[in-house]
């Protein structure tokens, strides 16, 4: 586990794929946009910070597929749609192998502003790697990507219980929102960490 200033942080991060596509090839629209939920945590491993998906729900299951075989990580396929009107998203996901469920709405409420190092917003999204458990070995997989455009938002919850599923119980606290339009990520390949 990681920690900030002595507390562990779960994260439900809900957004949109678009553009996938394994490297020196075309994206296919049918199987390369999509929405996608991931439940997390965040990790160091030999002094390298990076997140750990306790799930990840996904439209395609080319891509649960994909992830599951290639990255080893808990992808689920859901009926998930991601919608926006005026700024705000409306977004929803269930899970179809078990009820996980996430039904809300969000939107920016600030100007994109990028985190400054030493910042609780900071150690929450620059990591640079995803990390997963198999046969009792850690692996790590590398990620690239530009610093996160980040604007606070709100939200409205009307259903959540994705952590649940997950067998984690979340505080009865207001959460933390952050809200990126767009970020470019490249991913490599799965390495067993020595």
């Amino acid at each position: 586990m990681d920690e900030f200033e002595g507390q562990c942080w779960v994260g439900i991060v809900p957004f949109r794929m678009s553009g996938v596509r394994s490297r020196g090839t075309p994206a296919i629209p049918v199987f390369s946009a999509f929405p996608e939920l991931n439940v997390r945590t965040y990790v160091k491993v030999q002094d390298r910070p990076g997140v750990y998906f306790f799930s990840l729900d996904a439209t395609s299951w080319l891509a649960v597929k994909a992830a599951r075989l290639f990255y080893k990580l808990p992808y689920f396929h859901a009926k998930m749609g991601c919608s926006e009107v005026n700024y705000e998203i409306a977004y929803r996901s269930r899970r179809l192998s078990n009820r996980a469920d996430l039904r809300c709405r969000y939107r920016p409420i600030s100007r994109v502003q990028l985190a400054e190092p030493g910042t609780l917003k900071h150690w929450l999204t620059e990591r640079y790697c995803l990390y997963t458990v198999r046969n009792q070995g850690v692996y790590r997989a590398e990620i690239h990507h530009q610093p996160w455009p980040l604007q606070d938002a709100e939200a409205q919850i009307e259903t959540n219980s994705v952590a649940e599923a997950a067998g984690i119980r979340l505080p009865v606290v207001a959460p933390i929102l952050y809200f990126a339009k767009r970020l470019e990520v490249i991913v490599w390949p799965l390495r067993p960490v020595e």
